[in-house]
């Protein structure tokens, strides 16, 4: 038996196991969908400079949102081109499996595509917000958008003629207090199983309960083609696209197709 078949093995026992079950999500899990991710092979954001010359933290910061709208508008509206048309893929649709069949399931996602909620995931903090919801910086006007073709940029409010902004964290931006609540909430209730997939886990937020989960020894799953800082520490890796490995884990515990 591979390595690699092995340690699909012991994964999908752990998913048998488990009663409660976090699933960190990123870019990765989208990658089937015919998205891009934002860094690593193919990212979108390869090259750090924007073509005006600046970092695209900055281009997509609260700050530039307030000061140049028209310029992080440029930038949001090539991340909302990405995802126009994209639909879940088997990776989405197996953590709404899994959390159907589990005792217990949470998905926390970086992702702001939206394609976990169009899935059917329930339970399920989106901690960075979602392109598919502008609010109007004037009077506070919110919209639900499946497609910003054709509108201009900035969107301006159809209530009060104002710009509006999506309702994802910029960088520079604090978490929605009510997200953060949540998690902390869900960590403090503790889990017997995390994975990790599709991440670079850059931010503490996405690094902290795996970090937690290793310490407590917890089982914790990366899945991820590439190598990450937290490879190291998982006591599962399994270096696969997200639609893959998932596919493999839900028909080895027969947890049901998808």
């Amino acid at each position: 038996m591979s390595q690699l078949e092995d340690t699909l093995g012991r994964v999908a026992q752990c998913l048998r196991d488990a009663r409660r079950i976090l699933f960190i999500t990123g870019a990765g899990i989208s990658a089937d969908s015919g998205l891009p991710t934002y860094r690593g092979i193919n990212g979108l954001y390869n090259d750090q400079l924007t073509d005006e010359g600046i970092d695209i933290e900055d281009a997509l910061s609260g700050e530039m949102l307030r000061t140049h709208p028209a310029l992080t508008w440029k930038y949001l509206a090539q991340i909302e081109r990405s995802c126009r048309g994209a639909v879940p893929n088997d990776a989405h649709h197996a953590l709404r499996k899994i959390e159907t069949s589990a005792p217990h399931a949470l998905v926390l996602t970086q992702n702001v595509d939206g394609l976990h909620h169009a899935a059917g995931s329930q339970n399920l903090i989106e901690i960075h917000g979602s392109l598919r919801r502008l609010r109007c910086t004037g009077c506070g006007f919110r919209e639900a958008v499946t497609s910003l073709e054709g509108r201009s940029l900035p969107p301006v409010c159809a209530a009060c003629g104002a710009w509006m902004r999506p309702e994802v964290v910029l960088f520079g931006e604090r978490l929605a207090q009510q997200d953060l609540e949540r998690l902390y909430a869900e960590l403090a209730e503790g889990f017997d199983l995390v994975f990790s997939i599709g991440t670079t886990s850059t931010f503490p937020y996405i690094v902290e309960p795996v970090a937690w989960a290793v310490q407590a020894g917890v089982p914790t799953v990366e899945i991820n083609p590439q190598a990450t800082q937290i490879s190291p520490y998982v006591r599962y890796r399994i270096p696969l696209g997200a639609a893959q490995a998932m596919r493999a884990l839900l028909e080895r515990s027969a947890l049901g197709d998808l």
